[in-house]
């Protein structure tokens, strides 16, 4: 799988990535480590060299679960995690209230103070069982936190050798702008799928101009792009998309019908209607990579194969135009 660069840093990334908030299992029903543990080794064999995690997919048991796979394999990954999401504190913005993987309750907290980014990056080191981190990312922004003094501190790990590159996830165009005139962002994690274009309108052509990676995540919109969602699905307790607006009878809706759409392309290429949609979103122009969960080995070969065909030009607009801006 050709590598494409991560902004202005020295990293190199694949153009799909693993995704692994639901290997974590928190508010996805729960997780299997054997599982999760195949599904990292299969995308790994398979080409998908990249993966993406953070502390708060699991309250750290993603990032755990990814340093027992990835033994044996640290000079073919590229291992992508962040800060900011706080668990296991009692001071920090919006708290949010909610349960963890066993029921229980649990606050998290946003804390980008310099103290608490330092801390959490030598967790992270220590869960991944790595001696730096190649891309290091801040979640969320932290309104109680002045953006310069957070990004001063990934600045500083960066230069210590502790991360190789650093980024956001979830920051607008003033907040991004802002950063970049500090000390240049290498890459930007946002939402974006063919459901979700937003960011075409500002955070992409900033990011076009400014040589920053954007790695797009929910890509098939946390399955709602698959096919595999019906209008009647009933997702098992614990899973955060039972309340989820987007998963409403509308939406699942119109989401059937474009998907509906385009089954001939897929039918054509022989592949599945989600590698239709991932293929075409990390060809988008500006889009750098798009992150792709899987929970078992069989859904992280899928994933993977959707690399191995080609679209041109005049059928991605195709594509695109069947989806809703």
């Amino acid at each position: 799988m050709h590598k494409r660069s991560l902004g202005s840093s020295s990293v190199k990334i694949t153009p799909l990535i693993l995704g692994t908030w639901a290997i974590g299992g928190w508010l996805w029903g729960g997780t299997n480590e054997k599982d999760a543990i195949a599904a990292i080794q299969a995308s790994i064999e398979h080409g998908v060299t990249t993966i993406d995690t953070a502390p708060v997919y699991g309250m750290g048991l993603s990032e755990k679960i990814i340093g027992k796979a990835i033994k044996g394999y640290r000079d073919k990954v590229v291992i992508a995690t962040k800060c900011g999401m706080r668990w296991d504190i009692d001071n920090g913005s919006d708290p949010w209230h909610c349960q963890d993987v066993n029921g229980n309750p649990l606050i998290i907290r946003q804390n980008l103070k310099p103290s608490s980014i330092i801390h959490e990056c030598e967790q992270s080191l220590k869960r991944l069982n790595i001696d730096a981190i190649d891309l290091y990312q801040i979640h969320w922004p932290d309104m109680d936190t002045p953006l310069e003094e957070s990004w001063s501190s990934m600045v500083q790990l960066l230069e210590q050798g502790k991360v190789r590159a650093i980024g956001v996830s979830n920051y607008n165009l003033q907040q991004l702008s802002e950063i970049h005139a500090i000390y240049p962002v290498h890459s930007i994690q946002p939402p974006y799928s063919l459901m979700r274009r937003g960011i075409e309108e500002d955070i992409l052509p900033f990011c076009q101009n400014n040589n920053i990676a954007i790695l797009a995540y929910s890509p098939l919109e946390r399955g709602l792009l698959t096919g595999k969602i019906s209008l009647h699905h009933l997702f098992p307790p614990g899973d955060h998309r039972s309340e989820d607006p987007i998963f409403d009878a509308s939406n699942r809706k119109a989401a059937l019908a474009a998907l509906d759409s385009i089954r001939p392309i897929a039918e054509k290429h022989k592949a599945t209607l989600a590698q239709i949609i991932i293929n075409c979103t990390y060809h988008m122009p500006g889009i750098t990579a798009a992150l792709v969960g899987a929970r078992n080995a069989a859904q992280a070969i899928e994933n993977a194969k959707a690399a191995e065909f080609q679209h041109s030009q005049s059928k991605r607009i195709q594509i695109m135009k069947t989806f809703v801006k």
